[in-house]
């Protein structure tokens, strides 16, 4: 059994699971919901606004499924719709927060499917729209569940229920 940080931060207790896919083909515009889309190595997913220029760190946004019963009890709702929050992807099952590397030197890559694998770049902070979409307080309600964002290290097909599991990546290079 492991004992110290770097083994504990590798170890999950089971894979995750994609439950949604969704796309912001521009600015305002409604979510779009998709069952399958293409990642764009360095860019982003396919259709989404993101992928329109290269680089950067928030190529992705991820939410976890687990954190949207929270978001909706702190909003007074009894359920939300995932479009709502404005993030791309939403995972069940595997805690996103712990799949982000403690250690510079120890990368964690969020392996999607057969193909694709994201590097978690940080937290994904609300903004003032949840206001408009969720109502007085709704940036409050967000804090701290608002999610992670990622860049894409390899692209390929995203499908509707991929598996989601989390592995050690090469260290960075000096």
């Amino acid at each position: 059994m492991p004992d110290d940080l770097r083994s504990l931060c590798q170890q999950f207790p089971r894979p995750g699971r994609l439950e949604a896919i969704l796309l912001r083909p521009a600015r305002r515009l409604a979510m779009i919901s998709v069952e399958q889309v293409l990642t764009l190595e360095g860019r982003g997913l396919d259709g989404d606004r993101s992928s329109q220029r290269s680089g950067g760190k928030r190529q992705v946004s991820l939410i976890q499924a687990e954190h949207l019963p929270v978001v909706a009890a702190l909003s007074g709702r009894a359920s939300l719709d995932p479009a709502l929050l404005r993030r791309n992807l939403v995972i069940s099952g595997l805690n996103l927060m712990a799949a982000r590397s403690l250690f510079r030197d120890q990368v964690l890559h969020l392996c999607i499917g057969e193909d694709v694998v994201l590097e978690l770049t940080g937290p994904c902070e609300p903004c003032s729209r949840m206001e408009e979409l969720l109502g007085p307080g709704g940036y409050n309600a967000m804090r701290g569940h608002g999610g992670m964002t990622a860049r894409v290290l390899c692209g390929g097909l995203l499908r509707l229920h991929a598996g989601v599991s989390v592995r050690v990546g090469p260290a960075p290079a000096p």
